[in-house]
């Protein structure tokens, strides 16, 4: 539950704290006193945006914190642990800082957190209805959220929307698929005709290569011929390099007594006669197998123009590459091969993420059915203890075809205040004083069906007066009895029902105006709630009237 608000700098608030208690509590004050005020500033704390406007004027910075007591309320554990919180397991405080350049800063437990993190915890800790939230009542969402709010689909819910996102998920990537086939069954032809062109073409990554140096040796086939016959003939000659190089070894193989380290020399003469002989027996073999053939030379220009235009064609410079692209292209091929049968799989995994997410969506239809008449039969109940006694409520559940994001039903609350009269939409039979009561009996009736710790309602009340107002503050005692109630409140008769008051003012005193707070004690009590009877003016009746109001609680 709130069990404290600090405010500095904001609006018209200098400095305050406020100490709020279990049970049911009210704010009143005159209009205009800043009772909105100081529900703005708690707002922010719950992260609504945050405007400059709001920082008090002349001064730098706006801080409002709220302490909330959550010693019976473990399921933040989790909450904390996931967005590294620090968890005292006591209180949580929660703090929001605005500064005057308009930059602004949201703390829990003193770690900065995103203003998303904040509304994600706060909409856990306090629900603030305003009087424009009964406009919710006339949401069709929010109306079907109220009854899996009473037949407990927590659970349920979390169950259809993890399969409700995995059978969209697939849907999207089927529709993938088949714009992919449509795009690649388009461009089959043209990718069928290039592999083709590059399969038939029987590329050789070395191919090139080998026959641009045939190419060479056939067109000056002539020329080499001669002048290898011709090498090979002068190493044959009497004088050549071969028989000289013989009576070298021979010279020196006859002195090689005398002459340390000879034995080397001779061994590198006889591996030069070596190498060179067999140099001539490699010339004289090439030679005598170079031939000037024209038809092999037409048929390598012939392959080598093919390869150049190829390669000119896909843009590459090698036969390596164009080898990369055909290997592409038969990638592509064999993937539009395979479209058929990944969309055939993905629409039966659509057929049974389909029928799963039906069968889920069967068993929250049926919760939701056994809730309908026990949520007629109490709202009927409230509203004609809260004055309409002729009243009618019904819950229009309808079940449709599609998958909706929560389940295969559509609900509408149908309402009328009139004897024989036909039940319509509450938003377009209701009167404001009507929704004011359809809402405050809709709140009770989820309260104890919700963990949530605390509610404030900003003059809900609206409409409604007289034995009606004890009737509200009856329902408001009743609903505190399982969490914390706030209201702001301009009807005595819903004051009197509070284990505890607070009174906001304007202070005038000083320079500027003060929006002040006080709790009150039970006579002050008395003379506010006179005060709130008769006006400024109290008479000893009201002050009477007042006191025997604080008696009946």
């Amino acid at each position: 539950m709130l069990t404290s608000l600090y405010i500095c700098n904001y609006a018209l608030i200098s400095e305050l704290k406020i100490d709020f208690d279990k049970g049911f509590s009210v704010i009143t004050g005159e209009t205009g006193a800043g009772k909105s005020i100081i529900l703005g500033a708690l707002s922010l704390i719950l992260g609504q945006r945050a405007e400059t406007k709001f920082v008090k004027k002349d001064t730098e910075k706006c801080v409002i914190e709220a302490e909330f007591d959550i010693s019976n309320y473990k399921k933040l554990k989790y909450f904390f642990e996931n967005n590294d919180i620090d968890d005292t397991g006591k209180s949580c405080i929660i703090r929001r800082e605005l500064i005057s350049s308009g930059k602004s800063r949201a703390f829990v437990n003193d770690t900065p957190v995103s203003l998303t993190v904040l509304r994600d915890l706060s909409i856990q800790l306090i629900d603030i209805h305003s009087q424009f939230d009964n406009l919710m009542l006339s949401n069709d969402g929010y109306q079907l959220e109220v009854v899996d709010v009473v037949a407990n689909n927590n659970d349920l819910l979390k169950k259809y929307a993890a399969e409700y996102n995995d059978w969209q998920e697939l849907l999207v990537e089927l529709k993938k698929l088949e714009k992919m086939a449509e795009k690649s069954a388009m461009e089959l032809d043209f990718i069928q005709f290039q592999f083709t062109q590059l399969n038939d073409a029987k590329l050789d990554e070395n191919e090139q290569e080998l026959l641009e140096s045939e190419q060479e040796t056939l067109v000056h086939a002539e020329e080499i011929k001669a002048e290898l016959t011709n090498a090979t003939m002068l190493l044959d000659e009497e004088n050549s390099v071969l028989p000289l190089l013989k009576e070298v070894i021979a010279g020196v193989t006859k002195v090689k007594n005398y002459i340390s380290g000879s034995d080397a020399w001779i061994e590198r003469l006889q591996s030069c006669y070596i190498d060179i002989k067999d140099i001539k027996s490699e010339l004289g073999t090439f030679a005598d197998k170079v031939e000037f053939n024209p038809s092999r030379l037409e048929w390598i220009e012939t392959r080598l123009s093919e390869l150049y235009t190829l390669q000119k064609k896909y843009k590459v410079n090698s036969v390596a590459e164009l080898i990369e692209i055909r290997n592409e292209f038969e990638k592509q091929l064999l993937k539009i091969e395979s479209f058929d049968e990944e969309i055939e799989k993905s629409k039966s995994m659509i057929a049974l993420a389909a029928e799963n997410l039906k069968q889920t969506a069967k068993q929250l239809t049926e919760s939701r059915k056994k809730v309908v008449q026990p949520i007629e039969k109490y709202m009927v109940s409230q509203l004609v203890k809260l004055g309409i006694v002729n009243a009618q409520f019904k819950v229009d559940m309808r079940q449709v075809s599609d998958f909706l994001p929560n389940g295969m039903d559509e609900i509408s609350f149908l309402f009328s205040a009139n004897k024989n009269r036909e039940v319509q939409p509450v938003q377009m039979v209701a009167s404001g004083g009507e929704m004011s009561r359809l809402m405050l009996s809709i709140k009770s009736l989820i309260a104890n069906k919700t963990d949530l710790p605390s509610i404030i309602f900003d003059e809900i009340d609206t409409g409604v007066s007289g034995e009606i107002a004890h009737r509200v503050g009856e329902i408001m005692q009743t609903m505190s009895k399982e969490m914390q109630v706030i209201t702001i409140t301009h009807l005595p008769q819903i004051a009197a029902k509070s284990a505890h008051h607070y009174r906001v003012f304007k202070d005038d005193s000083g320079e500027q105006s003060q929006t002040r707070i006080v709790k009150l004690s039970y006579e002050e009590r008395a003379t506010e709630i006179a005060q709130m009877l008769s006006g400024k003016n109290i008479s000893q009746a009201a002050l009477q009237n007042a006191r025997e109001l604080l008696g009946q609680k």
